[in-house]
């Protein structure tokens, strides 16, 4: 049995990541996904949070954050198809503060029901942000 999958991470203007790992966790719909080599094809679409990269002694080493998208799952590989893909690591507290502000007052102001849905997404992404960064800073304070 292979000890790793190839997970790749790709946004409209990039393959942002391709690289060996040992378990993935992705922000599923419906719920965390946990991806193994050798897991059951799959697909899904996927929410706003973060990917987390596990060690083969399943530490996180790494997270990314995706706005949303899709992912395929097959026995090899896991293809993260996402609209936006940032490292948590480079996100700063202001930047995902200032997010959910401006997606705040957006909501606020929107008239139309277009306008409303839009901001209410974009107020779900920076509500995710600002959590990711907080749970990152904490996970590297312990």
């Amino acid at each position: 049995m292979a000890e790793t999958i190839l997970l790749e991470i790709v946004t409209p203007v990039r393959l942002m990541r391709a690289q060996e790992v040992h378990l993935a966790v992705l922000p599923g719909e419906g719920g965390n996904l946990g991806v193994l080599p050798q897991h059951a094809p799959l697909l899904s679409s996927l929410r706003p949070g973060t990917i987390d990269i596990h060690d083969d002694r399943m530490k996180v080493v790494d997270q990314i954050f995706v706005e949303q998208g899709f992912v395929d799952v097959t026995p090899e590989r896991c293809t993260v198809l996402a609209e936006e893909a940032i490292p948590v690591s480079d996100i700063g507290r202001d930047y995902a503060e200032e997010r959910l502000k401006r997606a705040t007052d957006a909501l606020m102001i929107a008239e139309t029901f277009g306008a409303r849905q839009g901001a209410e997404r974009e107020l779900r992404v920076a509500e995710a942000m600002v959590a990711a960064v907080d749970a990152y800073h904490k996970r590297r304070q312990e």
